[in-house]
């Protein structure tokens, strides 16, 4: 139980260590680009989000649409909460609901605390995704809550359902997604999406690792390849039993001959 506890205290340790290292990276990203790089970064991200309003067309705007929608803050909680609930009854485990409440209690922090103190103004261009705070451009909420939603299933679906893996990219291409259309609709600044897609992966790989989704799910599979090697019938089930053959007056592996021809093993 001491043990227990002190696994437990350690882990929280970690990972409260590691959200304070990145979220003071994130800061210090965020002061650079909006002080002391800002005459370097400015003019870049602004022709890129000059290019991306020019190549508007009326399918691409419904696209971003739905790009932005994927990533909208209850849309993702949403997605996560059935996630969590359906992966942690099927594996019986309080595991995968840790990993996703940990995962989005972390992006949020993030996200309130550089908004708080990194004020940063949206794209010089006509934002098409209306009501957005002026001044909230760093870093992209959506992007980090789409990266820690659906990386974090895929990456569920890797270790506990591997017959899923063939079709987790698809989960992986949703963030991809989702940046485009935020750049696309002038709601960030590449460096903005770029700062998001970085964090959130780094909290990602510090969440799993802490909770040990990879070691567990390997343990499960070891666990099952013993069951079925110790099941009755194998190879080990087969050997021969002393006891049996002296009962029946023959040496063990020893064959008896058969009068009608045949040769049985005892």
């Amino acid at each position: 139980m001491e043990r227990t506890t002190r696994g437990r205290l350690g882990a929280a340790a970690t990972v409260l260590v590691a959200w304070t290292i990145i979220l003071a990276v994130v800061l210090g990203v965020g002061w650079l680009i909006t002080h002391a790089l800002a005459s370097s970064v400015d003019p870049w991200d602004n022709d890129t989000a000059r290019w991306f309003a020019d190549e508007r067309t009326p399918e691409l705007d419904r696209a971003a649409d739905v790009g932005t929608f994927l990533g909208e803050t209850p849309v993702g909680m949403g997605v996560a909460a059935v996630v969590a609930a359906v992966v942690s009854l099927v594996k019986r485990s309080i595991r995968p609901a840790a990993f996703f409440a940990l995962l989005v209690a972390g992006i949020g922090g993030f996200y309130w605390v550089t908004t708080t103190l990194i004020t940063r103004q949206r794209p010089p261009v006509r934002i098409l995704d209306p009501g957005l705070v002026p001044d909230h451009s760093y870093p992209s909420g959506h992007v980090a809550t789409a990266i820690a939603v659906y990386c974090g299933t895929a990456l569920l679906c890797w270790w506990l359902a591997p017959r899923t893996r063939p079709w987790v990219w698809v989960l992986v291409l949703v963030p991809v997604f989702v940046a485009l259309s935020r750049l696309y609709q002038g709601a960030h600044h590449v460096t903005d999406v770029l700062t998001s897609l970085c964090y959130t992966t780094a909290w990602l790989a510090v969440v799993a690792g802490v909770l040990g989704l990879r070691s567990s799910a390997g343990s499960r599979s070891a666990g099952s390849r013993s069951a079925v090697v110790g099941a009755p019938g194998d190879g080990a089930a087969e050997q021969d039993d002393p006891d049996r053959h002296e009962h029946d007056g023959q040496a063990p592996g020893e064959h008896r001959h058969d009068p009608s021809g045949s040769v049985g093993r005892l």
